[in-house]
């Protein structure tokens, strides 16, 4: 029950990184915000389907989505920051 709580609050944790990375965007116009707004978008995702794969879904393995979630968004980091480090 303790990890369960765990679980979702990283889920909650990533969302409201999201959520002012993508404020703070709106605001500056800077790029990379969104592109870190956008890791933690993929971060949340990860840790949401890991609250899923442990405590809802024991039985199926989801671990494959998650990696997937979480590499696709700290791809999309690497890949800005690549970029405006070539500007």
């Amino acid at each position: 029950m303790f990890a369960a709580l765990i679980y979702l609050l990283c889920a909650l944790a990533s969302f409201a990184c999201m959520l002012l990375l993508a404020r703070a965007y709106r605001r500056t116009r800077a790029w990379l915000l969104l592109w870190s707004a956008i890791c933690f978008v993929g971060l949340a995702i990860n840790n949401l389907l890991l609250f899923v794969d442990l405590v809802v879904l024991p039985q199926i393995d989801l671990s494959l989505p998650r990696i997937l979630a979480s590499f696709g968004g700290v791809a999309a980091l690497i890949a800005a920051m690549v970029r405006e480090s070539e500007r």
